[in-house]
């Protein structure tokens, strides 16, 4: 029986921020969506040209990805101002055409929020650089590199997200900054408060433009340990993960509260924290309700379920569906009546949905896309949706030189002066490369797929021939359709959002099988997320209503499931136990 004090807190808790805990988001890689001018790069105009087709899906949050100028050296991540557009995507005044379309149809817009590092192109950077004593030297975290008997060393040890040391020798002031991600991504020095003024001010002027919150880059990189010291146990010259020592840092908490104080508290905004190396104790935190944080975590926990003991680049396969379980349980559970999820199967950093976790061949794409596509549409928290995968678009085999992902090309540069052999790396990259999810959306059988009329920036994926969406939503049954359809649902029940689940066969290597309670509902959801067809360990519990499969809905008694068959059920309301 559902206490009177935990439907009071939920209902609280829906009266705050109900829009997005009980949306749809849709992310959007502007450079891969759709280009109208003909010069290879997807840009504003192309998103606001789809706008029906986004209302038409039934998305009620987009997710932009940074459009902000930038010189490019990670696709937009690295800004170069924080309040222009990027000329290729277009400007200010198509901007604010692309909010006023979006909330006309009732979609909300959050943008990313890239404030752990800038450009070092930044007018910040450019004046940091000049002397020691420049106003903004310590915006950015500068040290002196450390005399040994082998020659100078860099201040630390760190090792970069994007391969290599975390930092750079500046020539003109002698001596190095720090970059947790590219040298030309240099990290603002969070402990300085004139930088976190200047990040304040431009939150809150893009608020006042009218957007609806923001998607917030690696937020929780932005303490340091005091002193940077490097990672012990480690030979001179060699680098170490240094995450100890940069990841939910010692004044993380107080540097959010302060944020939301200054930006948020008052606002109707959503704010969704992007956090690596981060558990349900440290999450809970920072999307605590009475914290005065972030309003939703983004984790990747499940994101290494093919990873092996090296890392992204050591493929693990087959990948344990006991072990998702659980780590979503875990999260469920960890933040229920508290904090929020996101729940996502990819993002422009991860490789396609359906060829990593499904099965992309001829047989079975459509199948296993919508089987997958079904889990976070039903479980506790916000659903993202990254563009392409209503359509099953899938991973891609390229040579090493049509790769543009800077995080791609460092690990293989890295990896063949170690002596491996070149051949060797395409495997993984083929696999996990982020290049996977950002080949141009796949709009039409057209030459380019209807994304450009031009040389697309990055190649597009040569069986855009059969994946496309005018195909898809021209053939009923396909996965554009079951997407659709998966949202309808997801909107008619809203009480997934907030529901408690209670796996069934939790162990089990082939089954995602759950019961799922929010007050006086009750849903059924099954999926085999296998090749082969699965007899139940005993007969699923009978249902009201079967709202949803791609497979026929059944007549009668469940004792098995097709190779990757999906059904959503409405159970009666004694079946809560």
């Amino acid at each position: 029986m559902v206490q009177p004090e935990t439907v009071a807190a939920d209902t609280a808790a829906r009266e705050h921020g109900r829009w997005w805990r009980e949306g749809i988001v849709y992310q959007i890689y502007p450079r891969s969506f759709l280009d109208t001018n003909g010069d290879g790069i997807g840009d504003l105009r192309g998103i606001i040209n789809k706008l029906d087709y986004l209302q038409a899906l039934g998305i009620t949050i987009v997710w932009l990805n940074p459009i902000y100028a930038s010189p490019n050296d990670d696709n937009g991540y690295d800004i170069s101002d924080y309040e222009s557009i990027m000329a290729e995507f277009g400007t200010m005044a198509d901007f604010e055409e692309l909010l006023h379309g979006l909330h006309e149809r009732g979609i909300r817009l959050i943008m990313d929020l890239v404030v752990n590092h800038s450009s070092d192109e930044h007018a910040w950077f450019v004046e940091s650089r000049r002397s020691r004593d420049n106003p903004h030297r310590d915006f950015y975290i500068w040290r002196d590199g450390v005399d040994t008997p082998a020659g100078e060393q860099p201040p630390n040890n760190w090792r970069s997200f994007f391969s290599g040391s975390t930092w750079e020798k500046d020539a003109a002031t002698g001596q190095y900054y720090l970059h947790l991600f590219s040298r030309k991504q240099p990290d603002l020095n969070w402990e300085h408060p004139p930088v976190r003024e200047a990040v304040y001010d431009m939150m809150n002027r893009w608020f006042d433009m009218g957007i609806d919150g923001f998607r917030m880059d690696v937020i929780n990189l932005l303490s340091k340990v005091p002193g940077l010291p490097s990672v012990p146990d480690t030979p001179p010259g060699e680098l170490a993960w240094g995450g100890r020592y940069f990841v939910n840092g010692p004044r993380l908490h107080e540097f959010l509260q302060e944020m939301h104080q200054r930006t948020l508290a008052g606002r109707d905004v959503m704010t969704v924290g992007e956090c690596v190396a981060v558990d349900v104790a440290e999450g809970r935190k920072l999307v605590g309700q009475d914290r005065g944080e972030l309003d939703m975590i983004f984790q990747m926990e499940h994101m290494d379920l093919d990873s092996g003991p090296l890392g992204k680049w050591d493929i693990k396969q087959p990948w344990s569906r006991a072990e998702l379980k659980s780590i979503l349980g875990r999260w469920i559970q960890g933040l229920h009546g508290d904090g929020w999820n996101s729940q996502f199967w990819t993002n422009h950093d991860q490789p396609r949905t359906v060829s990593r976790f499904g099965n992309d061949s001829p047989e079975w794409r459509e199948k296993s896309a919508l089987a997958l596509a079904a889990l976070p549409l039903t479980l506790p928290g916000t659903p993202y949706i990254y563009q392409g995968d209503e359509i099953g678009m899938t991973n891609v085999a390229f040579p090493i030189e049509d790769y543009r992902d800077l995080e791609t090309l460092n690990w293989y540069r890295e990896e063949v002066a170690r002596g491996r052999d070149p051949a060797a790396l395409m495997p993984a990259i083929h696999f996990k490369s982020r290049d996977n999810a950002r080949t141009p959306m796949q709009w039409d059988d057209s030459a380019q797929a209807g994304f450009t009329s031009g040389t697309p920036w990055l190649r597009i994926n040569p069986d855009y021939a059969q994946i496309n969406v005018a195909e898809a939503m021209a053939r009923p049954g396909s996965v554009w359709h079951g997407f659709r359809e998966l949202i309808e649902l997801r909107k008619a029940n809203p009480g997934l959002a907030y529901a408690e689940l209670t796996w069934l066969w939790p162990e089990h290597e082939a089954l995602v099988v759950f019961r799922s309670r929010h007050q006086q509902q009750n849903w059924l959801i099954a999926l085999n997320l296998h090749n082969e067809p699965q007899t139940l360990p005993t007969e699923l519990p009978p249902v009201e209503l079967w709202l949803w499969s791609n497979e026929p809905l059944p007549s009668g008694p469940v004792q098995s499931l097709a190779p990757w068959q999906a059904l959503v059920g409405q159970l009666p309301t004694a079946s809560a136990g």
